[in-house]
C-alpha cells in the first residue's frame, strides 16, 4: 500500500508542477494583455473646415457617403486590432481625412473621430469590407478617376492608389499603380486636405487723385494782379474830343 501511495505521488508532483506553470503563464498573458488594453493614445480631432473637393468631382454624393463610411470603418478595424498602434493611429489619420473630405458630414466618420478624440477604442464596425477588398475598390475606382484628368480627380485617384497599396501590399496592381506614380508625380500631398478655408484679400481703398486746381495754377491765377490806383490821386485828362464850346 506505501509503496502504491509512494508512486501516486512520484507522479501527482510533475502534474502539479506542470499546471503551476500553466497557471501562472496564464496570469502573466493576462497581466501583458491588460497593460497592452489600457495603453492610452493620442489623438487630436479633425478638424475640416472645407472639403477639398467641389462638386465636379468624378463621384457622386451617394458614392462618397459610401467611400467615407467604408474609409472610416477601415481605420476604426486597423486601430481596433493592434490596439491604436502609432502605425494604425497615422494611417487611420489620413483614412478619416479623406473620408471627411469626400462627405464632411458623414455619420460614422464623425462619431469615430469624436471617440478617438476621447480616447476610446472604437466599437468593430458589422459587414464591413476587408483591407484587401477595400484595396480592390480603391485601385478600381482610382483609375476610373485618373481618366478624367481634371486636377481634383487627379488628386483622388493619387490618394487612393496609395491607400490601395498600403492596406494591402500583397496587391500587386495596387503596388505599381502607387509606385508608377510616384515615380512620375512625386509625394502625395495631403496637406490639401486639412487646408484653412481662404480668406478673402481685403480691397484696399483707391486712393483719389489731387485735383488739378490745388497742384496746377489756372491761367488767371498765374496773370500778374491788376494795378490798384488810388483814388487821391487825380487822373490826367487828355484833350477833350467833341463839339467847340461857344463864345
Amino acid at each position: 500500500m506505501s509503496l502504491a501511495m509512494g508512486g501516486c505521488g512520484f507522479i501527482l508532483k510533475p502534474m502539479i508542477r506542470f499546471w503551476q506553470a500553466v497557471w501562472v503563464s496564464w496570469l502573466v498573458v493576462s497581466a501583458l494583455h491588460a497593460e497592452e488594453v489600457a495603453k492610452p493614445f493620442t489623438w487630436v480631432p479633425l478638424k475640416i473646415q472645407f472639403s477639398a473637393f467641389s462638386a465636379d468631382l468624378g463621384m457622386l454624393d451617394a458614392e462618397r457617403q459610401e467611400y467615407a463610411t467604408n474609409l472610416a470603418n477601415c481605420a476604426a478595424t486597423g486601430i481596433l486590432q493592434t490596439k491604436a498602434s502609432p502605425a494604425s493611429l497615422e494611417l487611420a489619420r489620413r483614412l478619416m481625412t479623406l473620408a471627411l473630405n469626400l462627405s464632411p458630414r458623414n455619420k460614422r466618420a464623425i462619431i469615430l473621430n469624436f471617440q478617438l478624440g476621447k480616447g476610446m477604442l472604437p466599437e468593430a464596425a458589422k459587414g464591413d469590407y476587408s483591407p484587401q477588398v477595400l484595396a480592390r475598390l480603391l485601385l478600381t475606382r482610382g483609375q476610373l478617376l485618373a481618366k478624367q484628368e481634371s486636377p481634383e480627380n487627379l488628386t483622388l485617384a493619387r490618394m487612393f492608389f496609395q491607400l490601395a497599396a498600403e492596406l494591402d501590399p500583397k496587391n500587386e496592381d495596387a503596388v505599381y499603380a502607387s509606385e508608377v506614380d510616384h515615380l512620375d508625380h512625386g509625394n502625395v500631398d495631403w496637406t490639401v486636405l486639412t487646408r484653412p478655408r481662404p480668406v478673402p484679400e481685403a480691397v484696399p481703398p483707391t486712393e483719389t487723385a489731387p485735383s488739378s486746381e490745388k497742384e496746377t495754377p489756372t491761367k488767371e491765377a498765374s496773370k500778374d494782379p491788376p494795378k490798384v490806383v488810388p483814388k487821391d490821386v487825380p487822373r490826367e485828362r487828355g484833350p477833350r474830343v467833341g463839339p467847340p464850346t461857344r463864345p
